[in-house]
């Protein structure tokens, strides 16, 4: 194993750090591990607060500031964050017009966003739980009971984040980020497995001439292990489970965003654009904006994930909407 670290104990602590010097408009708390907005929060502005294990930068603290998050609270590498470091988020995301929890859907972050917000509810803060649910490759899997959350987590935070970002209130919030999530589809492939620093070794073996179809973001097992195809014929696979879950017709405008999943090259990433775009040309269906980049990331995995969300005027005006964050930022 060779990366960039002091010791993989530390990994997390001295990630945050940096962070934190990286970014001042940041408030990086290196004592609970939580990332919020340096500043008050604005009063009478819904919150938004999201988080899970590490690993997967620039998802979550990379997204935290104007337009999206007020609070990430980031685990240990692929370890859900604890009760009390999500109650701390929580509170500093608090303007007294309630919180809403952005939660992949991951047994331990379901089962400790769900507690931190019991225990919100005891300190007089609302919170609404919003699950994530958006990948089509499998329905149960290592980490989860029911579909994984992956790509979709962006799509809702930076949607729901302008919405509350004009002053929503928190049921329209909430409603607005479910409505994301459940429109959204996203399917993965893996052409090699990630290291986790703890381990020291690949999660699992892959032989050089096969990929995993159908991977989850912490390396879980896809639908299928087959031979390696050409880029056309991957991006043919990935559309097909997610337009068949999930049909769009001609004349529908979408988000689409390629993903990196860590250690996929940018020219790799838009080559797989380049055929969504002409696979979604040839069914007549638009694509009026897009993300291709490293999002939700799988530490060091060579692969990459579709994610697509069909869009109507409201959902693109919220999407041109002004965002700064460190990894996305655009408008105003």
């Amino acid at each position: 194993m060779k990366k960039f670290l002091n010791t993989p104990e530390s990994l997390l602590s001295d990630a945050l750090a940096g962070l934190a010097a990286a970014h001042p408009e940041l408030a990086v708390d290196l004592d609970r591990a939580i990332i919020t907005r340096a500043g008050e929060p604005r009063p009478g502005k819904v919150g938004l607060v999201s988080g899970g294990g590490s690993g997967h930068e620039p998802l979550h603290g990379g997204f935290v500031g104007l337009g999206m998050l007020d609070a990430a609270c980031p685990g240990q590498v692929f370890t859900s964050p604890v009760p009390d470091q999500i109650l701390a988020a929580t509170k500093a995301a608090d303007s007294g017009a309630g919180v809403v929890h952005v939660v992949k859907n991951y047994t331990g972050d379901v089962m400790n966003f769900q507690l931190a917000a019991e225990l919100a509810a005891d300190e007089g803060i609302t919170v609404e739980t919003v699950l994530v649910d958006d990948d089509v490759a499998v329905q149960d899997s290592t980490y989860t009971a029911g579909r994984r959350g992956t790509g979709a987590t962006v799509f809702v935070e930076k949607i729901a984040g302008a919405l509350a970002e004009d002053g929503a209130n928190l049921a329209d919030v909430a409603e607005m980020a479910r409505r994301v999530n459940a429109v959204s589809r996203s399917f993965a492939v893996a052409l090699t497995a990630c290291t986790t620093p703890a381990a020291g070794a690949p999660g699992f073996d892959l032989p050089d001439d096969e990929m995993e179809v159908g991977v989850g973001i912490h390396g879980e097992p896809g639908r299928r292990r087959e031979k390696l195809r050409p880029a056309a014929e991957i991006v043919a696979t990935a559309l097909d489970a997610i337009l068949s879950d999930h049909p769009l017709a001609p004349g529908d405008e979408t988000i689409v965003m390629v993903n990196g999943l860590g250690a996929t090259p940018l020219i790799e990433l838009y080559v797989l654009f380049g055929e969504v775009a002409n696979a979604l040309s040839g069914k007549s269906i638009g694509i009026a904006h897009s993300l291709v980049g490293n999002y939700v990331t799988s530490l060091d995995m060579a692969g990459a994930s579709i994610t697509i969300c069909p869009a109507d005027e409201q959902l693109l005006r919220l999407w041109d909407a002004p965002v700064r964050t460190p990894a996305l930022r655009w408008g105003a």
